[in-house]
């Protein structure tokens, strides 16, 4: 893994999977999250397929949410395509409540 971004508690890596954030996101610390994962992925071949592993980020933060979806955006406009959304139990609550959910490549049972 590389690690991309360390701020704050926050940490961005990218491995061969995709990219991985773990800590607690908040919105002083979105922007640089989203600037350096959209500059990952538009690094990446078109076509690649990556996951977006926010497993690691506990607390329920809609920060997280707006970051996610910016990603989202930035990887159809790149042409890379998300094989999997991995969220936080705290996370795919909020995502569930706010019917994201249905917009987000969730694991089976996630």
């Amino acid at each position: 893994m590389s690690r991309l971004l360390e701020r704050g508690g926050i940490e961005l890596e990218a491995g061969p999977e995709g990219l991985a954030v773990s800590g607690d996101v908040d919105f002083d610390i979105a922007a640089p999250l989203a600037e350096a994962g959209t500059a990952w992925i538009a690094g990446q071949p078109a076509g690649t397929r990556i996951v977006l592993d926010l497993s690691g980020v506990e607390r329920v933060s809609s920060a997280a949410v707006s970051v996610l979806l910016e990603w989202t955006r930035q990887s159809r406009r790149a042409g890379v395509k998300i094989r999997e959304v991995r969220l936080s139990a705290p996370l795919a609550r909020l995502t569930r409540v706010a019917g994201l959910d249905e917009l987000l490549p969730l694991p089976a049972g996630g």
